[in-house]
């Protein structure tokens, strides 16, 4: 079975609701920078130069269920793989833990569109080769 991508994240102050809980909506932003990490990982970025066009990966769905609290100064190991690798789309899943325990799971919904300045995106197919290195992480 394939191995998921890991990160890990500290969970700062600023993270944190006033009881020190990590805020539902940081879970969000620490899937996209861990998106970001295995995207980087694999030899490409989010805004990527293919063939001459401007690639670019909007969100289109996300979501996260909460498991158990993360607390300010937790250390999380984000385990990231994809579920899905479409024509033009990549589902990805994230799980949130901490020394084990289960803290999140999420999931992300991105499509590959075209950018180009003062148009309106497009979706295009994904480059072949994003597909193949993403497809270590398919599960």
């Amino acid at each position: 079975m394939p191995e998921p991508f890991r990160t890990t994240r500290l969970v700062e102050f600023h993270d944190t609701d006033m009881a020190g809980i990590m805020h539902f909506a940081s879970f969000f932003q620490y899937m996209e920078s861990a998106e970001h990490e295995l995207i980087r990982s694999i030899g490409f970025s989010v805004h990527e130069q293919v063939d001459g066009q401007t690639l670019s990966f909007p969100r289109v769905a996300a979501a996260c269920e909460y498991h158990s609290p993360a607390l300010s100064e937790d250390v999380l190991e984000i385990a990231v793989s994809l579920t899905r690798i479409g024509n033009k789309s990549l589902h990805y899943r994230f799980d949130f833990s901490d020394a084990g325990r289960q803290v999140a799971t999420g999931q992300i919904t991105s499509v590959c569109c075209r950018m180009e300045p003062g148009q309106p995106m497009v979706s295009v197919p994904l480059p072949e080769e994003v597909k193949e290195k993403l497809g270590q992480f398919l599960v």
